[in-house]
């Protein structure tokens, strides 16, 4: 009855069911009514004589029609049905309205919450009960014949009522696994844009940490020469390094495409405390000054190393970058159970090459890269040049 067929008449039929199914059982009614059916409930009836089983029609086509409206108003027409139903079983015994009042039954119990379901049992074991004793005191059939027709009524309606119950809770069955599945494929979705962001967001920081910072000091490196008058070995040395950045550049930039193509090796390698005096020196060629002083700092851990070591480098690019010629100061120290830097910078002057710089992207995400190590990140003017500080606790959450 409820099979899902693609096309064909099943389609047509689940499109039209609500009023199909009346006209069906309308026609049955006739049918069985030009059969001469009548008397089915004979025990029951009031009446002293028989009666043409046309009049069953009397009550069957209202039931039908009744029956148009079964899923806008299950509960009031099941009611109505039902005074239908009772005033048939006393009457002609027609078989048209117990078609119909099972249709409906059908119907209310499908639709029906828990708690509509539990009502309607309890309704149906009462209507038992009660046609049972009917038949017994008020009828002339013995117990036997009584007890009889009050199983054969609760078989009848109780196999339907179990029947909208049984696909009811199937099709709820369905729709929480769909349900479940769409949860699921949106969950991995979610996760799947996550993992992108985060690849893009590590590749970003790679670029920037390491690819930007060479090539601006390549541009620089280049204006510096172009601004002043020629001078052969001062030019070799500013080719020589513009050389040296820009194969750190494109080592860089091979090892990110290594593993974008093949999904092994590292994006570029972790900087250590050792790589302090490379990146000093790489500045100070670049025409900064940097004093350099590392305080006794222990083992604070390699996540919060690479923090500092990125805030230095980010510092003194940004110098190169907007204070050329500048006198840098650069402290790192353990103090208070945290791990401080403190780059200052005094003096120096713009390069046109700055034009053309990362929109403080390079502070922004140091101070996210800080934040996550719980600790606390701050940059901007001072008296004369700019300072950069970090601060990160030594126990610093995962």
């Amino acid at each position: 009855m409820h099979e899902q067929v693609e096309g064909g008449f099943g389609a047509w039929y689940r499109r039209h069911r609500w009023w199909a199914d009346p006209l069906g059982m309308a026609i049955l009614a006739v049918v069985m009514a030009g059969f001469g059916f009548r008397g089915i409930w004979g025990p029951f009836s009031i009446l002293q004589d028989p009666v043409s089983p046309w009049w069953a029609l009397a009550l069957a086509l209202p039931a039908c029609a009744l029956a148009l409206l079964k899923r806008r108003m299950p509960v009031t027409v099941l009611v109505l049905v039902t005074l239908l139903f009772v005033v048939d079983l006393l009457t002609v015994g027609g078989i048209g309205t117990l078609v119909v009042l099972l249709d409906v039954l059908w119907t209310a119990a499908f639709l029906a919450g828990p708690r509509g379901r539990r009502v309607l049992l309890i309704l149906l074991g009462a209507s038992t009960i009660v046609l049972f004793l009917a038949a017994w005191r008020f009828t002339e059939v013995s117990f036997a014949v009584a007890f009889l027709i009050g199983v054969q009524f609760g078989a009848i309606f109780g196999t339907d009522y179990w029947w909208a119950v049984a696909v009811s809770q199937a099709q709820e069955l369905t729709e929480l696994h769909r349900q479940r599945a769409e949860d699921a494929a949106a969950a991995a979705e979610r996760d799947r844009v996550e993992a992108v962001q985060r690849e893009r967001e590590a590749m970003a920081r790679e670029l920037h940490d390491v690819v930007a910072g060479h090539v601006m000091a390549m541009a620089i490196r280049a204006e510096a020469a172009l601004s002043t008058a020629p001078d052969r070995a001062r030019d070799r040395e500013a080719l020589q390094a513009v050389r040296d950045a820009g194969l750190d550049a494109h080592g860089a930039l091979r090892s990110m495409i290594s593993v974008l193509r093949r999904g092994d090796g590292t994006l570029a390698a972790t900087p250590r405390w050792a790589d302090l005096g490379g990146i000093v020196r790489e500045a100070e060629r670049a025409g900064l000054v940097v004093h350099l002083d590392v305080e006794d700092v222990g083992d604070v851990g390699a996540r919060r190393e690479q923090a500092v070591i990125r805030i230095v480098r980010e510092a003194l690019n940004n110098c190169i970058r907007h204070a050329g010629g500048a006198v840098v100061d650069i402290v790192v120290q353990e103090q208070d159970a945290e791990v401080r830097v403190e780059v200052r910078s005094h003096g120096g002057v713009a390069s046109r090459a700055a034009a053309h710089g990362d929109e403080g992207w390079g502070l922004q995400m140091l101070e996210e890269r800080v934040g996550a190590l719980g600790g606390a990140f701050s940059a901007g003017p001072t008296t004369g040049g700019w300072a950069v500080e970090g601060r990160i606790p030594v126990e610093a959450r995962a």
